[in-house]
C-alpha cells in the first residue's frame, strides 16, 4: 500500500467512523476505487487494515472525551472520595458497561457467520437503503413527537415524545436498549453510530446527548473489535504461514493511517455534535440512500467487489474465461494446422 492510499483511508475511516452514514461503505468504495480489492490476499489484508485503523478513531474519543472517561475510571475503581462528579461517572461507567455487553458476545460469536454470509453486495446495499429510511422515519417521528409536546397535547406529546434528556439521566435499562441496537450494527453496511445514536434517541435522549453516549460506547466496542481482527489476523497467518497485514500492507502505512484517522475524527466529531443540534438526522438518511446507489453503480461497472468470496469469485471467472480463450485458440490452430496444434501440445513452455 502506498502512503497516499493509507491518508486517503485513513480520512475516510476517521470522517465516517462516527457519523450516521456507514463507514464500512465508504471504505469498500474508496478501497476500490484505489484498486485495493484484488487479489484477494490484498483484500484480505486491506479489510483488516481497514479494522485496525479504527484505533485513530478511538483515540480521537479519549482526547475529547477525556474528562468523562477519567471520571468513569475515577469512579469505578474509587481511587478518590465519591463525590458528585464521581457519581456520574460511576453511573456513566455502568451504563457502557451494560451496552457493550451484548456487542461483546455477540460479536465473537458471529464474526465468522456474518463474514461468510452478510459481507456481500446483496446485503451491504440493503442495510445502507434500509438504515437511510430508518433515520429519515426517525427524524420524522422526534419532530412530530417534539410538536405534540409544544402544542400541549399530553397523550401524545408524553408518549410519543419524552424528549430532551440530557445524558445524566440515561438509565441501565436505556443503556442496555441501546446496546442491542449496537448489535444490529453488526450487520455491514448498517453503521454503528447510526443505530446507537437511534436508539438513544429512541429512550428520549436529546440528539447531541445519545451522539456523545455513542462516541464513548465506541471505545470499548472499537477497541475489542480493532484488537480481536489483529489477533485473527495474525493467528490465520501464523497457521497458514501466510503474510500477516503488516507484512502485506507495511508498518508505516498502518502508523500514516491511524494517525490521520485521528485527525480527521476529531474534526467530524466536533461538526456531528453541532451539526445534531440544528438539522437532527433525516440528512444524514438521504445521504446514505445517495451512497447506496453510487456503491451499487461502482459494483455493476465492475469497479468494487465485497467481500472475499466476491473477489475470489471474479478471480475464478477470469480464469474460466482465459482457460476458455486458450482452449478457442487451440481448437482454431488445430482445425487450421493439425502439426502445429500437436507441437504447441508436446511443448509446454512454448507461449
Amino acid at each position: 500500500m502506498e502512503w497516499w492510499q493509507a491518508v486517503v483511508l485513513g480520512l475516510v475511516e476517521g470522517i465516517t467512523e462516527y457519523l450516521p452514514v456507514s463507514s464500512t461503505g465508504h471504505l469498500i468504495l474508496a478501497s476500490g476505487l484505489m484498486g485495493l480489492d484484488e487479489p484477494p490476499e490484498t483484500k484480505a489484508a486491506v479489510d483488516a487494515f481497514n479494522v485496525v485503523i479504527q484505533g485513530g478513531a478511538i483515540l480521537a474519543v479519549l482526547g475529547l472525551y477525556w474528562p468523562s472517561v477519567r471520571r468513569m475510571i475515577v469512579g469505578g475503581l474509587g481511587l478518590v472520595r465519591i463525590g458528585p462528579g464521581d457519581t456520574a461517572g460511576l453511573r456513566l461507567g455502568i451504563n457502557v458497561a451494560v451496552a457493550f455487553v451484548p456487542a461483546a458476545v455477540l460479536g465473537v460469536l458471529l464474526d465468522d457467520w456474518i463474514e461468510s454470509h452478510l459481507f456481500s453486495t446483496g446485503p451491504v446495499l440493503a442495510a445502507l437503503a434500509l438504515g437511510g429510511v430508518f433515520m429519515i422515519a426517525l427524524d420524522r417521528w422526534r419532530l412530530r413527537a417534539a410538536r405534540a409536546a409544544e402544542t400541549g397535547d399530553a397523550r401524545n406529546g408524553e408518549r410519543l415524545a419524552r424528549l430532551g434528556r440530557d445524558l445524566e439521566q440515561l438509565t441501565p435499562a436505556g443503556a442496555l436498549l441501546i446496546g442491542l441496537m449496537q448489535c444490529v450494527a453488526m450487520w455491514p453496511g448498517t453503521s454503528r453510530s447510526m443505530m446507537t445514536i437511534a436508539g438513544g434517541v429512541l429512550i428520549g435522549l436529546k440528539p447531541r446527548a445519545a451522539a456523545e453516549f455513542s462516541f464513548i460506547l465506541g471505545l470499548p466496542t472499537l477497541g475489542g473489535a480493532c484488537a480481536y481482527k489483529l489477533a485473527k489476523n495474525l493467528m490465520e497467518a501464523r497457521e497458514s504461514g501466510g503474510p500477516t497485514l503488516f507484512e502485506t500492507i507495511g508498518v508505516v502505512p498502518c502508523i500514516i493511517g491511524i494517525v490521520v484517522a485521528t485527525a480527521s475524527a476529531v474534526v467530524a466529531i466536533r461538526w456531528l455534535v453541532a451539526f445534531l443540534n440544528h438539522h437532527g438526522l433525516a440528512p444524514f438518511g438521504w445521504y446514505r440512500l445517495v451512497l447506496c446507489a453510487v456503491l451499487g453503480a461502482a459494483i455493476a461497472a465492475g469497479l468494487v467487489t465485497i467481500g472475499e468470496g466476491e473477489a475470489n469469485q471474479q478471480s475464478s471467472k477470469a480464469a474460466e474465461q482465459q482457460s476458455t480463450r486458450t482452449a478457442d485458440a487451440e481448437a482454431d490452430l488445430a482445425a487450421r494446422s493439425p502439426d502445429a496444434a500437436r507441437s504447441l501440445s508436446a511443448d509446454p513452455l512454448i507461449c
